[in-house]
């Protein structure tokens, strides 16, 4: 009777152990294949090879985590060598405009990243998500909240994701004005002070023709502080009111040279901005509350941001802004989570746009849809 329940016994445990045996090496793939999903860097491809992709964000790309330079797509054939040889970049992953969809058939390149004229992402968009890439399109959206619903339904479609190129929506200094506002540090925040702008240099460059830009400073740099005053308040406008001025007909013949507009929350919170293409220094947001304030100046620069409150100096940390939008992108799509800043982000900043330049036809102050 020993001699069986000790050979009953011998049985089991081989058993557990045979099971074990097979789990382990099961477990360690589970894992190992997760870590090298984690580990992974998705291959962008940069369409338009202005100043941004140049100076900006191919350089972020190489201080990235979960990224890497993958392709090129560019209307500039001189363009295309130079960026093979300094990037490594082979020929079979550089595109123009007419043959760019042929990007659906090349598994190394997982996300498109629009840098294009404002007019050229709905397109560009589009055609990416139509080719199964997730797409990073740069502010403004598009030039019209009816192109921004096309390539948020066009994502949608293709199961593909989105995300807005709002850098500095990731910056600690931004982050810290977030925090600041919602847990009412300083109390309720009841005013807000936002501005960016800076002297255009170029009079034929593409930032002043409408059929491209689809608007001036506003569209351009003036977004960045209707951008912070929308996330420092933590809601959406109802009503704005907005005034133009235009020094110089010529140079600005087409769209907007300087532009105030101040606009009212659902809280009873109130925030002027400007903007404008003439000067420059103005590059600030500042959020004033019952029991103190806080500010950023400068703020939307690349780098070098300084904030202060009422009682302190914000002692926060410099990054670079574009590889931080472009991992936090990454780690969206590799862990199938949603973006802070979907299309639908994108779209909210246009309609608003669209109603500042209707209320400065009208000459009167609008409801925000």
């Amino acid at each position: 009777m020993d001699n069986e329940k000790t050979r009953r016994e011998f049985i089991s445990c081989s058993l557990r152990m045979g099971a074990a045996a097979i789990a382990a090496p099961m477990a360690s793939s589970l894992v190992s294949s997760a870590q090298a999903q984690t580990d992974r860097r998705l291959g962008f491809a940069l369409v338009g090879l202005g100043s941004l992709s140049t100076n900006q964000i191919a350089p972020a790309l190489q201080k990235t985590k979960q990224c890497r330079l993958a392709g090129i797509v560019t209307g500039t054939p001189a363009k295309e060598q130079i960026w093979a040889d300094k990037y490594n970049i082979p020929r079979k992953n550089i595109y123009n405009y007419e043959n760019f969809n042929r990007i659906a058939d090349n598994p190394d390149i997982d996300v498109v990243y629009v840098v294009l004229p404002n007019a050229m992402h709905g397109e560009f968009t589009v055609r990416a998500a139509r080719a199964g890439k997730h797409v990073l399109c740069e502010k403004p959206m598009e030039v019209s909240a009816k192109k921004c619903e096309e390539m948020i339904e066009a994502c949608k479609k293709a199961k593909r994701r989105l995300a807005i190129g709002y850098r500095c929506q990731f910056t600690p200094h931004h982050l810290e004005m977030i925090r600041l506002a919602r847990e009412k540090t300083f109390g309720d925040v009841k005013l807000i002070e936002a501005s960016f702008g800076f002297r255009i240099g170029d009079p034929n460059q593409w930032r002043l023709k409408h059929e491209l830009a689809g608007g001036g400073a506003l569209m351009d740099v003036g977004i960045y502080a209707l951008q912070a005053a929308r996330y420092v308040s933590g809601e959406e406008p109802v009503e704005l009111f907005a005034s133009e001025t235009k020094t110089d007909k010529v140079k600005f013949k087409e769209v907007d040279e300087s532009i105030a507009w101040s606009m009212r929350f659902p809280s009873g919170v109130m925030a002027n901005c400007d903007t404008t293409y003439l000067v420059g220094g103005m590059n600030r947001v500042l959020a004033a509350a019952e029991k103190g304030w806080f500010q950023l100046d400068p703020a939307y620069s690349y780098s070098g941001l300084k904030g202060k409150t009422s009682t302190r100096d914000m002692d926060l940390p410099q990054i670079d802004h574009f590889a931080a939008e472009m991992d936090d992108f990454a780690n969206c799509i590799l862990k199938d989570k949603p973006t802070k800043v979907p299309g639908e982000e994108g779209l909210r900043d246009v309609k608003i746009i669209t109603a500042i330049y209707e209320s400065i036809r009208r000459g009167r102050p609008v409801k925000v849809a």
